[in-house]
């Protein structure tokens, strides 16, 4: 009858359940504690070093890195808090106990995987409410050298821009005006990806219809000769705010910000499959907590007393770190190009459950 149900004993899934959250955030507050004390050994010089800047500063930084390092190991304390969970459980013959009792490996794990779950929902919260808002805001101050941060000028530099076959490079865009004010600016005209000729202006503006160039000449590639056009209305289909996209950091954006952003970037044709994998994994991230039981389980079974304990834990945490290892290439594989976004973010997770699957029926169902 047992078999029939995923949490036969709801009293042993509290139980499970309050063993693996415990376990795993206390970790997780000793991982914290110390790496921040470490990382803010190397930067609080940093900091102070600046005029002007005092301890109140220092304690911002904590206050912006702190979430940084919660977002990087609560995957790693959820893997250490499986495995200390399952290897107490089995010490104390908990384990045999349960299977005894007609329960399965999959059932004895089924608290840990619903506890798993929340904790995956916990970290993507705090990743979308907290750690965007405070890599931006770092990011911003680490730029600067930790001075104070000037106020946006409205100036973008070195933008391009596709429409359609034609690329389109502004040296500078203002935008800090009544209207959009695009300086240097070159049109590659292209023929079936051949470039066929070159409109240059020293400026434009948009206007109703298009983009009104001001100085414009226009080299013909074939002739090689040089054609002064004076103002001329050009790049009718290209919208004033694709000049306005700045660059995009996906570990800055919550996710729907993030989706909407490589929407505008889709239509400015820029790439933006490195963006995609981002936000995949903005998803899949959070749900690594998951595989921790199932990588882990192998820490939960077999005779305690037989000597082997120590070594499946082991094995346990470097399934773990494979994982984490795996996750890490595959999106530095996508950046590259070389794998597509949901290969990139969902393709370390989908094989480890494979493997941790296959490793949990072989050695015990």
């Amino acid at each position: 009858m047992h078999q029939l149900h995923f949490f036969p004993s709801r009293t042993m899934a509290f139980y499970v359940g309050r063993l693996f959250l415990i376990r795993s955030f206390s970790i997780l507050f000793a991982l914290v504690l110390i790496l921040q004390t470490l990382d803010l050994l190397g930067e609080s010089g940093k900091i102070l070093a600046v005029a002007g800047n005092s301890d109140s500063d220092v304690w911002r930084y904590v206050g912006m890195r702190l979430p940084q390092i919660i977002e990087t190991f609560l995957p790693f304390s959820v893997l250490l808090g499986t495995i200390l969970t399952l290897i107490t459980l089995n010490q104390n013959s908990e384990v045999v106990a349960m299977k005894a009792s007609g329960m399965s490996a999959h059932q004895v794990l089924a608290p840990l995987f619903l506890a798993a779950l929340l904790v995956a929902g916990i970290s993507f919260a705090f990743n979308e409410r907290i750690v965007t808002r405070s890599t931006a805001t770092l990011s911003a101050w680490q730029k600067v050298e930790y001075k104070r941060v000037p106020a946006d000028n409205g100036v973008r530099s070195n933008i391009w821009v596709r429409d359609g076959d034609d690329l389109i490079n502004a040296e500078t865009v203002e935008t800090g005006g009544p209207s959009i004010i695009l300086r240097g600016v070159t049109i590659y005209e292209r023929t079936g990806g051949v470039l066929s000729s070159m409109l240059k202006a020293d400026s434009a503006r948009s206007v109703a219809g298009g983009w009104e160039m001001s100085g414009a000449t226009r080299f013909l590639r074939r002739s090689g000769t040089v054609e002064p056009l004076g103002t001329i209305i050009a790049a009718k289909n290209v919208r004033p705010d694709q000049f306005t996209l700045a660059q995009v950091d996906g570990d800055e954006l919550p996710f729907l910000q993030l989706r909407a952003a490589i929407a505008d970037l889709e239509a400015a044709g820029r790439p933006v499959n490195a963006l995609k994998g981002v936000l995949w994994h903005k998803i899949s991230g959070p749900l690594s907590a998951i595989l921790m039981p199932l990588l882990g389980a192998v820490a939960a079974f077999g005779l305690a007393r037989s000597g082997k304990l120590f070594i499946r834990a082991i094995f346990g945490m470097a399934l773990g770190f494979a994982y984490f290892v795996a996750d890490n290439f595959a999106l530095a594989m996508g950046d590259l190009g070389a794998y597509s976004p949901f290969l990139a973010a969902w393709g370390p997770f989908i094989l480890f459950a494979l493997i941790g699957e296959t490793i949990l029926i072989r050695t015990e169902e």
